[in-house]
């Protein structure tokens, strides 16, 4: 089994049609179907079920694609580890992010770590909770900044870097928007804008309303934070969201008011895998981003 044929097997299972694959692997047809042919032949078995020009898996050929994933991960790995190894400051960190941290919480970290390591390259995704702690668990990313921190995942190791208070945000109309502060209960009538089920702030919000007795009421939903924000400006709801999204500004006619009694908060840190060895420039981000935030809240008190 070579590699170049295993190279050839997975861009055809991606896109199952030869023609597109090889024109992908700047190849002719010819030679990528004789790379396959030649593979299952050695492997006895039929990985493709021929339909025109297209192709799909056989069940055998979907199990082989999983392994084959798994094992070029590997070798990625190996390889991206000799890199770093040979010059841990050129090398490249994969990190997801929720978009509750896109705006400034992502972009002022990576910028302070640039300005002593300039060379160094970032491959950035954002994603769900969910996503997020899988990415991380399944090495799809080095670390994961997230909101809250995880404390129950066995695989995982869950550094806290802050606290950040969760905000009211209200249109400049409502009643109660000339308040240098409210309270959780006031809200009990109000129409919300939140996330949609499953994403974890609305959790929080929905948490903090039902301990006191209530459940919100939600208007209207957002997928990310700069569409709830426009909802708001728009005049359709209110929301309440994790105070660091706002130090960019407000969207028009909008206002951020303290939320008391009680305060709503929650952790953001940086997760890594428990097993998993760090890389050289992984290593050194993530205790980058340790210091860093140690310094800036020794700053700030």
């Amino acid at each position: 089994m070579e590699f170049r044929q295993i190279q050839y097997f997975m861009e055809v299972a991606k896109r199952e049609h030869v023609t597109e694959a090889a024109l992908e692997l700047h190849v002719a047809q010819s030679a990528v179907s004789r790379q396959i042919f030649n593979l299952e032949k050695e492997l006895g078995v039929d990985l493709f079920i021929r339909e025109g020009r297209n192709v799909k898996l056989t069940r055998i050929g979907q199990m082989f694609l999983e392994h084959m994933e798994q094992a070029m991960k590997v070798i990625d790995e190996a390889q991206r580890e000799i890199k770093e190894y040979l010059d841990p400051m050129k090398g490249t960190i994969r990190i997801g992010f929720p978009t509750s941290l896109a705006s400034y919480t992502l972009p002022t970290t990576i910028s302070a770590f640039r300005e002593h390591y300039p060379q160094a390259k970032f491959q950035l995704k954002q994603g769900s909770y969910k996503e997020l702690i899988e990415g991380v668990m399944h090495g799809e990313f080095d670390m994961a900044l997230i909101g809250p921190v995880p404390k129950q995942e066995k695989n995982l190791i869950g550094t806290t870097l802050f606290t950040e208070k969760i905000v009211a945000l209200l249109h400049l109309s409502h009643p109660l928007s000339d308040r240098t502060s409210i309270k959780l209960s006031q809200l009990r009538e109000e129409s919300f804008v939140m996330f949609p089920k499953g994403f974890v702030l609305r959790e929080i919000i929905v948490n903090a309303c039902e301990q006191l007795g209530f459940q919100p009421k939600v208007s209207f939903e957002g997928e990310d934070i700069d569409s709830i924000k426009g909802l708001v400006s728009a005049g359709l709801g209110i929301t309440l969201i994790p105070e660091i999204t706002l130090v960019e500004g407000f969207p028009r006619s909008t206002v951020k008011v303290p939320i008391i009694e009680p305060e709503v908060t929650r952790t953001v840190g940086v997760i890594i895998p428990r097993e998993r060895k760090m890389l050289p420039t992984v290593k050194l981000f993530y205790e980058f981003l340790k210091d860093f935030f140690s310094m800036l809240d020794q700053y700030q008190r």
